[in-house]
């Protein structure tokens, strides 16, 4: 099993820019790609961006040139700068954990969501 610990959500006004971490703890030996989802309220949860253990990068398109995803693999730990932030980035942000090619379809490992709230 894989842990996942997320923090950095909260509230910021449009424009601004927020910080997301998530700590992997467990056998980490299972899993090579690390990423972000998001669930706006009626939505579905949406792959936001993910990193390999190599640090290959990829974003949706809704976000890139905003969003940064990196890692630090001394701590285990993913990162998602979050910057030009939109009322519609509104949403939970999740953390996830798998293989690299399960990251983008269904993860095994989920953290326990952050909420991230960009006021207009």
């Amino acid at each position: 099993q894989v842990q996942l610990v997320e923090s950095g959500g909260g509230l910021v006004q449009a424009g601004g820019s927020l910080r997301l971490s998530c700590a992997a703890s467990g056998s980490l030996f299972s899993i090579d790609a690390m990423g972000w989802y998001r669930q706006a309220p009626g939505k579905q949860r949406e792959l936001v961006a993910h990193i390999t253990s190599g640090g290959s990068r990829n974003y949706a398109d809704a976000v890139k040139g905003r969003f940064t995803i990196s890692r630090d693999n001394a701590k285990n730990t993913v990162y998602l700068q979050m910057n030009s932030l939109q009322p519609e980035d509104t949403a939970v942000y999740y953390c996830a954990a798998d293989r690299v090619g399960r990251i983008g379809v269904l993860p095994r490992y989920w953290g326990q969501g952050t909420q991230v709230t960009v006021s207009s």
